[in-house]
């Protein structure tokens, strides 16, 4: 069977390499396009049983020219890219790989944390992580690197998922938390990781924002979506001591930078899973998911149905 690799964003060298060990060891065959075109993949799907993508849109279309398609492996958490309701029409098991990319976003949360408290280093005295309060935004596994992380700091830590029990979040030595206005309320920092969903999407905004402590500063590592930028805009107007820091560049990035300046700051592309370790640790992941669905229906990570 066919393995096809498409990605615009390519995997490292060193990740290639081990994906196409473990697909050949596997007796399958390795078909691998970077910055490959719509019109590259449309061609190269045609005759592939698995696909292994990043941030690549997958759609109802790509579906319809890959008769042969049987899994999508989204190497990475997040898979808003992929029309799951498309692939449950054609029958194609879609998977992610949870946890592999974590840490990668949970380290990068606390660089641009780091960098904002002192002032992008731009030599005038900021503030130090000792004894501030961290409000997490979901606790799935870069939820809890990221506390894991904050305990080094010596933060009071605090945690909001509706899907994980209590004593799971308190077992990780965090408070848990059942109200989105107490998270914002309470904490000088809060992190979000929440999915990009039709009930997250545009959440977070004025109200909620409004209600951080003097010198609150909110970090975005999961999906533009969940922020409404006018909202967030404004409450960045009447508190000129909050910032907000971003892995997602919003859709009006200039006026943000244009009128907040020091206050802001955004990655020029999502770099949380941008490290060699998740690269490699993500594609391999993605690369023995794919031969497993296709050996014997192994879909624990299934997230269509």
């Amino acid at each position: 069977m066919k393995i096809l690799v498409f990605t615009e964003k390519p995997f490292a060298p060193a990740a290639v390499e081990a994906i196409s060990n473990v697909v050949n060891a596997s007796g399958n065959d390795l078909e691998v396009v970077e910055k490959g075109s719509r019109e590259d993949l449309l061609n190269a799907v045609k005759d592939a049983n698995g696909l292994i993508v990043r941030s690549d849109v997958i759609d109802d279309a790509v579906m319809n020219a890959a008769p042969e398609l049987k899994v999508i492996v989204r190497a990475g958490a997040g898979y808003d890219n992929i029309d799951l309701a498309a692939a449950t029409k054609h029958g194609i098991c879609v998977m992610n790989t949870p946890g592999q990319n974590s840490n990668a976003v949970a380290e990068l949360v606390f660089g641009m944390i780091v960098m904002m408290c002192r002032n992008k280093y731009n030599g005038k005295s900021g503030s130090e992580l000792k004894g501030k309060s961290l409000g997490i935004y979901a606790f799935g596994q870069v939820g809890r690197n990221v506390a894991r992380i904050a305990k080094g700091f010596n933060m009071n830590i605090e945690a909001l998922d509706v899907f994980v029990p209590d004593e799971v979040i308190e077992a990780e030595g965090v408070k848990p938390l059942h109200d989105v206005n107490e998270l914002f309320s309470q904490n000088d920092f809060v992190s979000l990781h929440i999915p990009a969903t039709p009930q997250t999407k545009h959440s977070i905004g004025y109200d909620l924002v409004m209600k951080m402590p003097k010198g609150g500063v909110l970090i975005n590592t999961a999906r533009k979506e969940i922020i409404d930028e006018p909202g967030l805009i404004r409450a960045l107007e009447e508190r000129p001591d909050l910032r907000y820091i971003s892995d997602i560049k919003p859709d009006t990035a200039e006026e943000f930078e244009k009128k907040f300046a020091d206050r802001v700051f955004f990655t020029p592309k999502k770099m949380g899973a941008q490290t060699a370790e998740a690269n490699f640790n993500a594609g391999v992941a993605a690369a023995e998911q794919a031969i497993a669905y296709l050996k014997d229906g192994w879909n624990r990570f299934q997230v269509n149905k």
